[in-house]
């Protein structure tokens, strides 16, 4: 087994390309959880880019590495482009990383990469570690597609008008949120759909990791009784709103409905079949997607 790692090890090192900037993906809370081959880039790299030099220094001494540090955050972001691309310019290899995670995903990284790419030079991605595809994973997502939106809002009206606009969502919502938020975006949350499924998940991968699952307000409940669970690096999945069920549509209906979604944009055809029917918009348009 150690061999095989040795040999896919030396491969990711034979890879590495001069002249290039490598987005590295590294670990969200379990250090064991960065890839063979991230660990082949910031051994080779010249100049690693990071968000928190002091954090990625103790990911660095983990595994015995060294290498020159320097911050690019995002009050620095563009002017540091301009010296990574001089660096590019003279043959190094340079890495980008941020404290952890996936760079440029709710962190910095994104001008850099757009910056770097602009000039001339490749940007490889390192992937690796995600919060989002972690808590993702685990959530029973059945759905083929989904939202992120990073960080809520941290004024309430901004956070309550995002929040309102995924009341009848038919997609799952994957988003950040803070400790010193969360009690306020639950009650948010609680006040629009309440029984709505969602998902907890805290301190992915970490000591005290937890997933908490149920209703929004089973969540809320939760957080109450226990104020450890308000701790912590979270993420939410927010499940997709029950559609209405269309199979308690009259035949008359679906038919209706059906003649009109031939020559008709969906959501026009579900209007006026609605209209002439007495049924549900939102139904009837249910039905329609289940033909497409």
């Amino acid at each position: 087994m150690i061999f095989m790692m040795q040999k896919h090890y030396q491969k990711a090192c034979d890879s590495i390309a001069a002249q290039t900037l490598y987005v590295v993906a590294t670990p969200i809370g379990n250090l064991a959880d960065i890839t063979l081959r991230a660990l082949a880039v910031l051994h080779h790299a010249d100049i690693i880019c990071a968000e928190d030099t002091r954090v990625t220094a103790q990911l660095l001494s983990a595994y015995g590495i060294q290498a020159k540090l320097v911050s690019v955050r995002e009050h620095n972001e563009q002017q540091m482009a301009g010296k990574i691309i001089g660096a590019l310019s003279d043959g190094l290899i340079v890495a980008q990383v941020s404290d952890a995670g996936t760079p440029a995903v709710c962190d910095p990284g994104a001008k850099l990469a757009t910056r770097v790419r602009e000039a001339g030079f490749r940007v490889v991605p390192v992937v690796g570690a995600s919060a989002a595809m972690g808590a993702l994973s685990v959530a029973g997502v059945t759905e083929p597609n989904f939202y992120f939106n990073g960080f809520l809002p941290a004024k309430a009206g901004e956070r309550q008008k995002l929040l309102a606009s995924w009341a009848d969502a038919d997609f799952p919502v994957v988003m950040f949120e803070t400790p010193h938020r969360i009690e306020a975006t639950l009650s948010d949350m609680a006040s629009l759909f309440p029984e709505r499924r969602l998902i907890l998940a805290r301190e992915i991968s970490k000591t005290f990791e937890t997933f908490l699952t149920g209703s929004v307000v089973d969540i809320q409940t939760a957080l109450k009784n226990d104020s450890n669970q308000s701790r912590g690096e979270m993420v939410l999945v927010l499940h997709p709103a029950i559609r209405e069920k269309h199979s308690e549509l009259p035949d008359s209906a679906q038919k209706v409905m059906k003649v009109l979604a031939a020559d008709l944009p969906t959501k026009q055809a579900a209007d006026l079949a609605a209209k002439i029917t007495g049924e549900s918009k939102k139904a009837l348009y249910d039905l329609a997607l289940t033909w497409k």
